[in-house]
């Protein structure tokens, strides 16, 4: 899977990613708002390598520009029990993402809602019906990029965290932001 506009691309996470996942999960301002422990190549290696190889649920991918790795967003269609904790009375076609851009000084930029957007239009076309994510309440530029990708907040998980939801039958994707 390569998903590619304007210079930005998605692409499958690969094992040579690792060490720049790395670095991502150490960095104290990604991980304000990403939940994550910090990690050391092991534990990466243990979290995503199945991920890589096709052995679990949740797809990875790295979020480059201009050839630069950025970032990073999964995709994953919604397990059972979540749906259940989540109030959905069906799990049909539902899907999860989570994304982080790991350079913080690309923060600000357009570049979180561009590749949502990319990553939204993808999963249109695989026929998803809705995206949904969790939230903390405190990332305010995250949720403004959400909002404008056509995420709406549709519950209150927990102290720190909202759940938000994009209906794909509504939303339109086909643009994305100048980077």
């Amino acid at each position: 899977m390569m998903i590619e506009k304007d210079g930005l691309l998605i692409r499958l996470m690969h094992h040579n990613d690792f060490d720049v996942m790395v670095k991502w999960l150490n960095d104290p301002e990604v991980l304000k708002f990403y939940e994550e422990p910090t990690s050391n190549l092991d534990k990466v290696k243990a979290k995503y390598g199945p991920r890589i190889e096709g052995k679990h649920y949740v797809t990875s991918c790295i979020v480059e520009y201009k050839s630069r790795p950025l970032g990073y967003i999964q995709y994953y269609e919604i397990q059972r029990d979540k749906s259940e904790e989540y109030g959905f009375t069906s799990n049909r076609n539902i899907y999860g993402i989570d994304q982080f851009i790991g350079e913080t000084e690309l923060w600000g930029k357009g570049i979180g809602t561009s590749m949502i957007l990319l990553m939204l239009n993808y999963l249109r076309n695989k026929g998803v019906s809705k995206v949904i994510l969790e939230v903390k309440k405190n990332n305010i530029r995250a949720i403004k990029s959400y909002e404008k990708c056509g995420f709406k907040k549709i519950k209150e998980i927990n102290d720190e965290l909202n759940l938000m939801e994009c209906n794909m039958t509504n939303a339109v994707f086909n643009e994305t932001r100048a980077l």
